[in-house]
């Protein structure tokens, strides 16, 4: 079975979800980066795996649920963070980021049976999945991460390197306010769409 990864920032005020700064305060980003993470641990929690990692930068909270090794993310840029995540496994995995709280298990229940490599493309240019049969760090070292071209990039890494790569569905992640919406509209029973109405509302303030 597939190990699935789950690359995470600690949701603390200041530190996660900057770009939704000014529309919501600091505390309010942290809010919706704390939903968006749950909703994503849930899902994974739902979908088949041989183990569960979250890799974290930080500490653990509250959010975290049972069924879960949490390891500390390396230094360096996110190419690096990534190929050390994949370093860790044994045996296929498929790595998500805590960004697409509308994330199903049927999208994460993958099959390596004929393929090496899975891939989810960003609606940014970017990418929310990345999945190997055989982990390889290399394949992500050096990658330019946070451009338009990164998902252009690592998908011809993948290719380059010979893989047989089986394609996702894009998915929006959550960087902006705008963002925010049109993912909490498709999945409006996630705590992540719950915590965006109650902050649109003002509830609780």
């Amino acid at each position: 079975m597939t190990t699935l990864l789950v690359i995470a920032k600690e949701p603390r005020p200041g530190r996660v979800k900057t770009r939704l700064t000014p529309r919501f305060t600091p505390e309010e980003a942290a809010a919706l980066a704390e939903a968006s993470l749950v909703d994503t641990l849930r899902v994974l929690l739902a979908t088949p795996a041989r183990r569960r990692v979250l890799v974290l930068d930080g500490a653990p909270g509250g959010w975290l649920p049972p069924g879960f090794d949490v390891v500390p993310q390396c230094g360096g840029g996110l190419d690096e963070r990534l190929a050390a995540a994949f370093a860790g496994c044994d045996g296929p995995a498929l790595l998500i980021g805590m960004d697409t709280p509308q994330v199903t298990p049927a999208l994460l229940t993958v099959d390596f049976a004929d393929c090496d490599a899975y891939f989810g493309p960003a609606e940014d240019g970017g990418f929310w999945a990345l999945g190997l049969a055989d982990p390889d760090p290399a394949l992500l070292r050096g990658v330019p991460m946070s451009t338009p071209a990164t998902g252009a990039v690592q998908r011809a890494r993948l290719t380059a390197a010979g893989l047989r790569v089986r394609d996702l569905p894009p998915l929006r992640d959550v960087d902006t306010a705008y963002d925010a919406e049109l993912v909490a509209a498709e999945a409006p029973e996630g705590r992540f769409a719950k915590e965006l109405a109650r902050l649109r509302t003002g509830v609780g303030r």
